[in-house]
Order: C-alpha cells, then sequence, then structure tokens
C-alpha cells in the first residue's frame, strides 16, 4: 500500500523497459492527462516516461485507475468530436501539415471507441448504456451528414 492507501502494484522488470530512472511518482496522473488529450496509449506512456506495459498492467491490478483511464478515453473522444464539429462548422480542412483533414477516418475512429465511450459516460451520468449509444449514434450521424452536405458544397463549387 501507498501512503495514499493505494494498493501497490508490482511490476516486473520487463514491463519497466525502456522507462526513465527515477519514475515519476506522478506518472499516474501525467498519463491519464496525455491520455485525455490524444487518446493514445503509447504516446501518452511515452510522455509520462513509462513502458505502456506498466500503465496496461496497472489498469489491470487497481479498479480506480482502470476507472480513470475510461473516464480519461471518454475526455478524448469528446475533444475528437468537438475537433471534428469545429472543422465542418468553420470549413477547416487543412491540418497544420497543409494535408486534407481525414474526415472519414475521424468517423471511424469515433465509431470504433464508441462502446468505451458508452461506458464511460453512463457511469459519470448514471443512466443506461443504450441511452447513451443511441445519443452518440446520433451525434455520429449528424457530423456524417455535415460532411456528406461539405462534399456536396465543395463538388458544386469548381
Amino acid at each position: 500500500m501507498t501512503a495514499k492507501g493505494r494498493p501497490r502494484t508490482k511490476i516486473k522488470k520487463q514491463l519497466r523497459e525502456g522507462e526513465e530512472a527515477g519514475l515519476n511518482r506522478h506518472w499516474r496522473g501525467l498519463f491519464l492527462d496525455y491520455l485525455a488529450e490524444s487518446s493514445n496509449v503509447s504516446e501518452s506512456a511515452r510522455k509520462a516516461g513509462i513502458n505502456p506495459s506498466r500503465a496496461y498492467k496497472v489498469r489491470r491490478e487497481e479498479p480506480e485507475f482502470a476507472r480513470q483511464w475510461l473516464n480519461a478515453l471518454w475526455e478524448g473522444y469528446v475533444h475528437l468530436e468537438m475537433e471534428v464539429l469545429r472543422r465542418l462548422r468553420s470549413g477547416d480542412q487543412q491540418t497544420e501539415a497543409a494535408d486534407k483533414y481525414d474526415f472519414a477516418n475521424a468517423i471511424r475512429l469515433l465509431n470504433a471507441h464508441r462502446d468505451n465511450a458508452v461506458r464511460a459516460q453512463a457511469e459519470q451520468r448514471n443512466v443506461s448504456a443504450a441511452e447513451i449509444r443511441a445519443s452518440i449514434d446520433r451525434k455520429v450521424e449528424r457530423i456524417r451528414e455535415k460532411v456528406r452536405a461539405e462534399k456536396q458544397r465543395a463538388g458544386s463549387n469548381p
């Protein structure tokens, strides 16, 4: 147990490979913050200075960390959803590297992570997963409709 009464998860040497010497004792918070921003476990682990295997092991062993992980993924899901909507509303079709923004891939990601997002939001709002899933399905369909409308507008303007 740690000073905060949290169980201490034993991490094997193999799961610590590539980690910085002198692990930051706040790695959990850093990891979860980065995960909420990016929804990318490997990148979040790298930025927190840990091996991704450590994060997965702790998630399996510590229910509270697993709950926080799910909430961070929900936050990341909302960030992506808002980014897609912002780009559609403002007509922002270009990435920072001047590439065309991949709306189809963004929508695929939203659909792929829908079930995790549903679980996290249902837990936070204390409503059924079916209600949340229906709400997300409606949002994704509205995004698809906006993408189709944007493509039609772009196609009619040579």
